[in-house]
């Protein structure tokens, strides 16, 4: 096996990202307070063609150098918006027809395997700060919480990590 060199990768342009579909997600953060999980959700989200990201609260937004450390150039790709505050933002979403997503630990949460989301609609994805999670109210606002089987000690994946698992399996089930 010969690795690949980033010349024999084909990826699209920033251009040619720009007009290409987009997979059916939005992405908000709300109040993400580590840049280097902002810039790695750009990234994952460029990777997977996420229609935007809505950065909330704290939540950095570009330029910034130190998301730039982890989205690569994915911030200058990915459209993006800012909301001062999640509900806002959630409203918003909810008007132009998304179906609101926590990703969360909630009582009647679906879990992540069993979620099976329909191609005629569109997803807006919620990931929460670090510590605190989704705030309960923007959990009250949503149409369901969708949480990830976990088996170890801990109570919950990094922020980053969470965005890639839950993409990345809504993308496979959407590109079926």
């Amino acid at each position: 096996m010969r690795k690949l060199k980033n010349s024999e990768l084909n990826r699209l342009s920033v251009e040619s990202f720009k007009k290409a579909d987009k997979t059916p997600i939005v992405v908000v953060l709300d109040n993400i307070r580590s840049l280097n999980n902002v810039g790695s959700v750009f990234r994952t989200s460029d990777g997977l063609k996420v229609e935007k990201i809505v950065l909330c609260g704290i939540t950095a937004s570009p330029p910034n150098k130190e998301i730039h450390k982890t989205a690569l150039g994915a911030e200058d790709s990915v459209d993006w918006e800012y909301f001062e505050k999640t509900e806002e933002a959630v409203n918003k979403l909810k008007e132009d027809n998304y179906t609101i997503c926590s990703i969360e630990q909630v009582e009647n949460s679906v879990s992540l395997p069993d979620f099976e989301p329909q191609k005629d609609k569109r997803y807006a994805i919620i990931l929460g700060n670090e510590v605190k999670g989704v705030q309960q109210k923007i959990v009250d606002m949503s149409d369901m919480s969708i949480e990830i089987p976990q088996f170890g000690t801990k109570h919950s994946f990094n922020v980053s990590v969470t965005a890639g698992i839950v993409l990345w399996e809504l993308f496979c089930k959407l590109s079926k």
